[in-house]
């Protein structure tokens, strides 16, 4: 240290000991330690890196000279299974194409540093619970001591002061912790309670740095989570700061001494019963989503979900939609209007379920097709009604069966929804290896040739000697009805009215 700072050690010190009674935002600097050493005893000469490694260890010894109470971190061994940390970070995300802020759950074991980490359009109630049974299912257990957490509203209701670690917790919130079987552990309010959780804290900040850095890119939150289930796959290779094995090796170790998983699932969701109104959809936290048109008028259970909302008829899920987070959106789906665009066809050109189906892809350029020659043949409403039927045969079959079946109609031009029917069916059939022959060696399929439905009308205007679909060459003369000519010539003979001879007894 500088033999220069000897002549300045009182006055330094002076300050410090004023420091122990100073409020703590209006505390000495080291910088404004040697600014008042300069202006008030000329120290011109002394460095700040001299004056700030002085003022470092001096600050330490006087602080306890003087009593005051310092913080003090006593290391903690956590036993297999028996601990875990839950917190929630905030996370900018650019959902297609829009700067968005999530929100991070996060639980981390306590023991290996496993953490599961899952993106949410809220933090409230709904995406809390659904956070730990995501958690709960990817580790396979519950920790069998306590799990810690801050004062969060999704769990506490209020804090009793005075009275240690007591809190009110909220009803939900104790039926979810005795469905799977574990203690809850608040930590102190405030910044005080932040060292009690400090794994977790590190977990969000080291994620939200090495893997949301800079912000990523997705259509959805579903893709982000999926992407991170990758990631937490490859921090399972891992090591937390010096120890020994990896994050998956001790986990590994860990997962026997969980609990087990209770037998039936919580349901997350918050619980509503809206009703139905006239444009078949029901309105949840200030956004519309579409329900089937059976149920106007009715009022119907839907459960609020942290990422979707689903709609119950009984104990059947009858609706089902990504949320919204924007307030007065709204989530259509053309699927429920079918039965009612049936009865009347005209509206759906400008409806806004096609609108939104067109924009999410479910409504395909083979659809189009497929409506536009259907008008073309049938008229607009006939030839919308085929397509309705068409869009009915997603109920029950797969979307790229109906779309091979589509286009093997349109190939010889059927605009029925009857062919795209047996043609998609075809096409699953083949695609599975079922069907006649489906005994046989897979290598064999390849060698049988599949007959597409042929439009006779088709065939018998095209060319004489072409042959399609396999079929041989169609030499038979056109038909005529010229034999039937003299059917004409004995009507006359036999005016109506008239009888026979032979009729007459």
């Amino acid at each position: 240290m500088s033999w220069r700072l000897e002549l300045f050690k009182t006055a330094i010190d002076a300050m410090l000991v004023e420091d122990t009674t100073a409020p703590r935002k209006q505390r000495h600097t080291a910088r404004r330690i040697l600014a008042r050493l300069i202006e008030e005893h000329g120290a011109q000469e002394l460095s700040y890196s001299t004056v700030r490694d002085y003022v470092r260890v001096r600050r330490a010894q006087i602080d306890v000279e003087a009593g005051r109470r310092m913080e003090v971190f006593v290391p903690q061994e956590h036993a297999p299974g028996a601990e875990a940390e839950v917190d929630f970070g905030e996370v900018w995300v650019v959902l297609n194409g829009v700067k968005t802020k999530c929100h991070m759950f996060v639980f981390r074991l306590s023991h290996s540093g496993k953490a599961i980490h899952r993106n949410y359009p809220t933090q409230a109630q709904e995406a809390f619970l659904e956070g730990h049974i995501e958690a709960f299912n990817k580790i396979g257990g519950v920790p069998v001591k306590h799990i810690r957490y801050d004062n969060l509203t999704s769990a506490v209701k209020a804090v009793v002061f005075g009275q240690g670690r007591q809190r009110q917790e909220n009803d939900r919130w104790v039926l979810f912790r005795s469905h799977y079987g574990f203690d809850s552990f608040y930590c102190q309010p405030g910044i005080a309670g932040a060292h009690e959780k400090g794994g977790v804290e590190g977990e969000v900040g080291w994620f939200r740095r090495n893997r949301l850095s800079p912000m990523p890119l997705a259509d959805s939150l579903d893709e982000l989570n999926d992407r991170i289930r990758r990631w937490e796959a490859r921090d399972d290779r891992r090591r937390i700061n010096d120890r020994i094995r990896t994050i998956g090796q001790d986990f590994e170790a860990e997962r026997p001494f969980l609990a087990p998983l209770p037998v039936e699932e919580f349901d997350p969701g918050l619980v509503l019963n809206p009703r139905v109104d006239r444009s078949s959809m029901v309105t949840v936290r200030m956004v519309k989503y579409s329900v089937p048109a059976r149920f106007i008028g009715r009022r119907v259970r839907v459960s609020l979900r942290a990422s979707e909302v689903l709609v119950f008829d009984g104990r059947t899920v009858a609706a089902r939609h990504q949320r919204i987070a924007a307030k007065r959106g709204q989530s259509v789906q053309l699927d429920h209007y079918l039965e009612v665009l049936k009865t009347k066809p005209g509206a759906l050109p400008g409806s806004t379920a096609l609108a939104r189906a067109r924009e999410s892809g479910a409504f395909t350029s083979a659809h189009e097709a497929f409506w536009a020659a259907s008008r073309r043949v049938n008229g607009d409403a006939d030839g919308t009604r085929e397509l309705i039927d068409v869009l009915l045969l997603h109920r029950s079959m797969d979307a790229g069966d109906i779309q091979a079946g589509i286009t093997a109609a349109l190939g010889v031009g059927a605009v029925s929804a009857d062919v795209v029917a047996v043609e998609a069916r075809r096409n699953a059939s083949v695609s599975s290896g079922g069907g006649a022959g489906s005994d046989r060696h897979r290598g064999a399929h390849a060698e049988v040739k599949v007959h597409r439905v042929v439009s006779l009308t088709q065939r018998r205007l095209m060319d004489p000697d072409a042959v399609i679909a396999g079929l041989p060459p169609d030499a038979r003369p056109l038909p005529s009805v010229s034999a039937y000519d003299e059917l004409l010539a004995r009507r006359t003979e036999h005016p109506a009215g008239s009888a026979s001879k032979e009729n007459i007894s």
